[in-house]
């Protein structure tokens, strides 16, 4: 047999046989599990209800709430009529079919990409589907993990299927190791620069490399959450014992012989060599340093201490981008973003807002104070999430610096719940995307890792977290 790369593994594994398969036809291809949330899931059920279908397999599914809830303290209370309406949907569907559901107080509420990780739901070798796009964070398993269309839930519900096009692959190796006060959320906004937001596009990226090697799984899970930035299907790193010790042990991981069979197969989950791919990419991350965004996209980005780009060699077509995103977000070309001044910071979203974030976002704020002139957010992604750092004491940390602890939610990633960023003004953020208005009509975004988002929140301006360090 031709050497296969993990890719093709699962992808082949996961094709049903028909007895006609048209060539240049999709395929039928197999979910193995399929998250919920209270925002892309009320058309799926009611498409069941019109055409009387029946779930097909309940054990398969998951539901939350995380989009568009509040994050405040008396949460219970949803003042948005669309997002009550949301929320109370999601809750009659799950009744009415029987769906598990994760509701507030459950101690396992949050974000869909934060829960499937931290109970063992997210396992190597499994397709895993949710109607939202940063569903490739569970990707940092070896898991084939993407996100799906109303219509594409619909179908999961009903058949446990949907129809698919073979991917072609992207190798991306990561060399060197990340310097000090450089993260993963770096790492991968780094890759976005240099291939731009289409670079993947088609592409299902394996991350290979001395750095991913020496990721701990939430830093892997940061670098597979945002593959979709760069035009990507998904993104996934081959398991390893790093991966095993992590699933070990958790609520719906294997135990006893189940457990020793699955890692025997997950070992089997690896690249062959030999192995081929569409696309390579090699980037060095030994002299990176912390990235920001400029513009209005993920791929405007550039180092600390890089200037902002220009015009100057651009094409036609970057060059009008260039020049509204300068417009919106107010600056100039050839300026340095470094020491842009602030009003918001925000800590969490599916991409950083588990517990390592929130550590490394408390070690620089401890014993310092968020700037009188921002308003700081921090927001874990779930409510074990929470839990863990109330026991740590990270909790007082923020409180003490000034910055507000809030409750489980997708929170201030996106404006669909109560937490915006005010029209005009800028915040500094630690979640994937800076559309225009993403975080509020008018709001001007700036992507960074934890640690720069804490010590900009201190200095009032961005600023690199070397400093704290």
């Amino acid at each position: 047999m031709a050497s296969r790369n993990i890719i093709e593994k699962i992808w082949e594994s996961h094709i049903v046989p028909l007895p006609i398969a048209a060539q240049g036809h999709p395929h039928l291809f197999a979910i193995d599990f399929m998250l919920l949330h209270e925002v892309t899931s009320a058309q799926a059920f009611a498409m069941l209800r019109e055409r009387g279908l029946k779930i097909f397999d309940r054990s398969a599914l998951l539901a939350t709430l995380d989009h568009s809830i509040p994050t405040r303290k008396n949460r219970l209370e949803i003042y948005d009529e669309a997002a009550r309406n949301q929320v109370a949907t999601l809750r009659e569907n799950c009744k009415a079919f029987e769906v598990p559901l994760f509701d507030f107080g459950s101690g396992n509420q949050g974000i869909v990409h934060v829960i499937g990780p931290e109970l063992g739901i997210t396992q190597p070798g499994l397709t895993i589907v949710c109607g939202d796009s940063h569903t490739s964070t569970h990707g940092a398993f070896g898991a084939l993990a993407f996100g799906v269309g109303t219509s594409e839930v619909g179908h999961v519900l009903a058949s446990g299927c949907i129809l698919q096009k073979e991917p072609k692959s992207m190798l991306v190796k990561f060399e060197g190791r990340l310097p000090k006060g450089v993260y993963a959320k770096d790492a991968i906004m780094k890759l976005i620069a240099t291939i731009g937001i289409g670079g993947a596009t088609g592409h299902i990226i394996e991350y290979a490399g001395e750095a991913v090697s020496a990721m701990s799984m939430e830093e892997r899970m940061t670098v597979c959450n945002m593959s979709i930035e760069c035009g990507a299907r998904a993104g996934l790193i081959a398991p390893d014992e790093i991966t095993f010790e992590y699933i070990k042990g958790r609520t719906c991981a294997p135990s006893g012989t189940r457990w020793d069979r699955a890692v025997e197969h997950w070992r089997s989950l690896r690249s062959d060599e030999g192995a081929t791919y569409d696309e390579i990419v090699t980037i060095n991350l030994s002299a990176l340093r912390p990235m920001v965004t400029w513009g209005t996209n993920p791929g405007q980005a550039v180092e600390l201490g890089e200037a902002v780009p220009g015009i100057n060699g651009a094409g036609p077509a970057d060059r009008q981008g260039i020049e509204k995103a300068l417009q919106y977000v107010g600056l100039e070309e050839g300026s340095f973003i470094e020491g842009t001044p602030v009003e918001w910071a925000f800590i969490g979203s599916c991409t950083n807002g588990r517990i390592e974030d929130l550590r490394i976002a408390a070690s620089i704020l401890k014993n310092r104070k968020v700037s009188s002139s921002v308003t700081m957010y921090v927001v874990p992604g779930s409510e074990a999430v929470r839990e863990q750092a109330i026991q740590e004491g990270l909790d007082k940390v923020f409180e003490s610096a000034g910055a507000q602890f809030r409750m489980p939610g997708c929170s201030m990633c996106l404006g669909m719940n109560d937490d915006l960023v005010p029209e005009g003004k800028r915040c500094i953020s630690s979640s994937n995307r800076n559309f225009v208005g993403r975080q509020g009509p008018g709001s001007i975004t700036h992507l960074a890792s934890p640690a720069t988002v804490a010590a900009s929140a201190i200095e009032g301006r961005i600023a690199s977290p070397l400093k704290f360090i």
